[in-house]
This record gives structure tokens, sequence and C-alpha cells, in this order.
């Protein structure tokens, strides 16, 4: 399959195809939770060109992240259970 230049999207662009902000996919990108392009080269600048399949990729790994203050506080949550549990037991 060929792809065209102008099938091609910055990553904002990708961004707003996925539905979420451009600085979470780069966010993401950085953690290794998404796969990413290759970063090229263009005028000097280093940018990351995203194909439809890259796209569609991402899209398939979305669902699949844990992230958020949601899950963060609940596993804290379970942690400080856990320790309160076996702080009890050691005083028994």
């Amino acid at each position: 399959m060929v792809i065209s230049d102008s099938d091609l999207k910055s990553t904002p662009e990708a961004a707003q195809v996925l539905g979420i902000h451009h600085i979470t996919l780069q966010r993401y990108v950085l953690a290794r939770k998404v796969p990413a392009p290759r970063v090229r080269k263009l005028g000097g600048v280093r940018v990351r060109l995203w194909s439809p399949e890259d796209i569609e990729n991402v899209r398939n790994v979305l669902p699949k992240i844990r992230n958020g203050r949601k899950h963060r506080k609940k596993g804290l949550r379970k942690k400080a259970k856990k320790a309160k549990k076996a702080k009890k037991n050691k005083k028994a």
C-alpha cells in the first residue's frame, strides 16, 4: 500500500482524529503506552507523521490504557487498605 503525503497527519491532527488532546498523545508516546511512527526530519524540524495505519493501531490500544485520577486513587486506596490490615494483624 502506497501512502501519499496528503494521507500523513501531524501529531495534533492525529490526536484530533482520535478524539484526544495532542499533549495527551505526546505523553502516551513518551511513556510508550502507544506505538508511535518514526521521527522524521522535515526542514530541520523533527516530526512524527502518522499514517492511517498508525492512527488505527493507536485507536485499538487506547481503550486498554489505564490512567487518570480514578485509577490512581483506586490503587492507592487498595495499598492503604492492605497496609492497615497488615498493621492490624501485626498488633493482634
